[in-house]
């Protein structure tokens, strides 16, 4: 997936003498088309998010600064929800299933769980991220990978008129749009022209290791959840095929304690032999509340808007889903004739975002609370509750959420209620 398909600055989405409604030419200091949408990012949230505006048939162009496949810290499990909200269609590139965790408070206390059923599934992110493009691509959506955003202006000498965003480039191109959707990350230049503000910032930290098969035999349909020794962290281990993903998470700032509690992890679980092929880390970044999520015709979704799991801080489902949401406003903020609509559109985004996933974070918060006040009470819940394990195996089948699963319950609700006071 590249450029080669089209130049967004010369013959216009569709190519030469081609043209949809919405992407108009313009001329003066920025000549060339008026995008419908334009998409920065090309991971979950942003290729979702182009699929949504491609599928309503809205000309649009997804910008990536990585050449695809690329790789990305995460520990690519697919929970029910993130299956839920994947394009019509999508086959996922699944590496393995899992049927069973092993749960364990800093390697100790370890207990089994096992479902007949699928709790969920194990995908390498580069695969995955570039089927989802690949998805976008053929519903319409035309992508440039290589390109670096600078800027997005919305007022000054590069934009045409009020219904129009201009996105420069590092090289100096301009790419006017008619909506624009941020999903370039946590750091990204969109969050920052919105206003991003986020209150939990963590440190993950990740190694693919290579491993014989006898040693993946032992992983396989099985992944390990260890709560780890600082507040609010933990481990895992994920089996792919031939390969383990080994990562921890921690709370920003303590970068040398989460270094170690990798490496002690590694070497806990007889893996320190093993050369990885990938080492890497990753800062997740947690949104206020009262967080933006608009500026103008901008739209911000998944890391870029600060979306994620507070608890578990995970990632591809709040990135699918509000990538979705995000695709399917850009079109009404393309179609708005002046800024009173533009703004309604983006409000009307905001609200879906926060009636949803916005509730489902709130009670990550309180769960991230309980976690780091009693781990071990909650180790033992769900390695000794039945109720404690079924809710578990619920929320990553699908079947409910934590905030519906709270709701719910009052048993769970109480014990919430109880870290608040």
């Amino acid at each position: 997936m590249s450029s080669e398909n089209a130049d967004a600055g010369t013959d216009g989405p569709l190519g030469e003498n081609q043209r949809e409604p919405g992407a108009e030419p313009v001329t003066g200091p920025a000549e060339g088309p008026v995008w419908d949408v334009v998409v920065v990012g090309a991971g979950p949230a942003g290729a979702t998010a182009a699929h949504a505006a491609a599928v309503a048939g809205r000309t649009v162009l997804l910008l990536e600064k990585a050449e695809l496949p690329r790789y990305k810290t995460c520990g690519g499990g697919i929970i029910g929800p993130s299956r839920d909200a994947l394009p019509p269609g999508f086959e996922l590139p699944l590496r393995d299933r899992v049927h069973a965790v092993t749960f364990s408070l800093n390697g100790k206390l370890t207990r089994t769980r096992r479902s007949r059923k699928m709790l969920f599934g194990l995908i390498n992110r580069p695969e995955f991220d570039a089927g989802l493009v690949a998805v976008a691509e053929k519903a319409g959506a035309v992508v440039r990978t290589g390109v670096t955003v600078s800027k997005v202006e919305q007022h000054g000498s590069a934009v045409p008129d009020r219904r129009t965003v201009a996105v420069i480039l590092s090289d100096g191109e301009t790419v006017l749009a008619r909506a624009v959707v941020g999903a370039d990350g946590s750091a990204g230049r969109i969050g920052a022209h919105v206003g991003v503000r986020t209150e939990q910032v963590d440190l993950g930290l990740e190694a693919e290791i290579p491993v014989p098969p006898s040693v993946a035999e032992d992983w396989a349909g099985r992944v390990l959840i260890d709560w780890g020794p600082l507040p609010g962290s933990y481990g895992w281990v994920f089996p792919k095929g031939d390969t383990l993903t080994v990562g921890v998470i921690a709370t920003r700032g303590e970068g040398a304690a989460t270094k170690r509690y990798l490496e002690d992890f590694i070497a806990r679980l007889g893996l320190a032999g093993f050369e990885p092929a990938i080492s890497s880390g990753h800062l997740t970044r947690c949104r206020t509340d009262d967080s933006p999520l608009s500026r103008g015709r901008v739209l911000v979704c998944g890391d870029a808007a600060g979306l994620l799991e507070p608890w578990t801080r995970e990632g591809i489902s709040f990135a699918l889903r509000s990538g979705r949401l995000a695709g399917e406003w850009a079109v009404r903020i393309s179609e708005s004739q002046d800024a009173v609509d533009a703004r309604r559109q983006a409000l009307n985004y905001a609200f879906a975002i926060k009636a949803g996933l916005g509730v489902e974070m709130a009670v990550g918060r309180r769960m991230l609370s309980l976690f780091e006040k009693r781990p071990l009470l909650l180790h033992a819940a769900i390695t000794g509750v039945r109720p404690a394990w079924k809710a578990f195996a619920d929320i990553t089948r699908g079947a409910t959420t934590l905030a519906g699963l709270v709701r719910a319950h009052p048993m769970a609700r109480r014990a919430l209620d109880a870290v608040d006071r």
